[in-house]
């Protein structure tokens, strides 16, 4: 038996230009992301018979052949590792499956990725991880995705990704002490809005309008880099003003990524006095993350009392073998 445990992730600058659409023709895209300590979790046992047993959030399947799995993440990751029987696959998440906006999809695909390589008694590298990961959602799938979710969910920790006209991916750590740390997770909050969404559609229409969005994208990305020194520099009060540009930009992308709920949501966290914050993922829908001084951070919760709040907390390490055993 084998678990992998794969982080979600939070978004906070450069989201969008993690695309190919944008990186292939802007000379590149950046995005700077954090893990978090909720987690997807894939268990790999050997069956008994022959068969193929698959359980996730919606249903278990139970086939004779992999191509008859329904699953289509679960599919192509069994055909990419050669594990094409006599197995059972079991998932759980620590936050809701589909539609939050923390990169679950892709941290399902790093996961099990992960679990059915060590399955087969190999150890992948984070960066291997995330480039097969990729290549599936986006290439064999058809997802309309950028890379940064598969690379957080990889890699872990606070990082700044450079995304390559070429395809590669630079990887860079933002080292903070865990003190540091400590005192930038203090200023971050993250609230449901009680919907999910499928990112797809949001990020086709992107995909779709990539030429006119190029202004405002090549802004988001200048807004990475900038975050990147403001966390640096322990200008974490910046980082909110830097979110809150941000997210004006980021809704003149697609008609979906806001609406009138979370218009709400935003307008009542900012007049509690919280200095910006943005919808996590592609939008729509999910986790309304917020940047406050620690002292409003009691003024913003009862203004969104309404809203499941999830405090942040960064999780150093990417994705991971937990437990192997007979």
């Amino acid at each position: 038996m084998i678990i992998s445990r794969t982080p979600l992730r939070v978004s906070l600058a450069g989201g969008g230009t993690d695309l190919a659409s944008y990186y292939r023709t802007r000379g590149g895209g950046e995005v700077v992301s954090a893990a978090l300590d909720r987690y997807v979790y894939v268990l790999v046992n050997e069956k008994f018979d022959q068969d193929i047993r698959v359980s996730y959030s919606r249903t278990a399947e139970y086939v004779r052949r992999v191509e008859d799995v329904n699953h289509p993440m679960v599919r192509e990751a069994m055909r990419t590792t050669g594990v094409t029987e006599a197995v059972e696959i079991v998932t759980v998440s620590d936050i809701p499956a589909e539609g939050t906006g923390l990169g679950s999809s892709s941290s399902f695909a790093v996961g099990i990725l992960n679990a059915l390589w060590a399955f087969r008694g190999q150890l992948k590298s984070p960066r291997e991880l995330a480039e097969e990961a990729c290549r599936i959602e986006i290439e064999h799938l058809g997802e309309p995705s950028g890379k940064q979710d598969q690379y957080a969910a990889a890699f872990g920790g606070l990082r700044h990704y450079t995304f390559l006209p070429d395809d590669s991916v630079s990887v860079e750590p933002l080292p903070l002490s865990r003190a540091e740390t400590e005192r930038f997770e203090g200023y971050l909050s993250l609230y449901y809005t009680g919907t999910t969404r499928r990112s797809g559609q949001i990020l086709g229409e992107q995909n779709r309008r990539s030429n006119e969005n190029v202004p405002a994208l090549d802004r988001l990305r200048d807004l990475a880099g900038r975050t990147r020194e403001a966390i640096l520099a322990g200008d974490y009060e910046g980082v909110g003003r830097l979110l809150e540009e941000g997210w004006e930009l980021k809704k003149t992308l697609s008609s979906g990524i806001s609406n009138g709920a979370i218009d709400t949501m935003y307008s009542k966290a900012r007049e509690a006095g919280a200095l910006g914050g943005k919808v996590t993922g592609a939008g729509g829908g999910g986790f309304l993350l917020v940047v406050a001084p620690p002292g409003k951070s009691p003024q913003v919760a009862e203004a969104l009392s309404g809203h499941r709040h999830l405090p942040v907390r960064i999780s150093n390490e990417g994705s991971r073998i937990v437990f192997v055993g007979r």
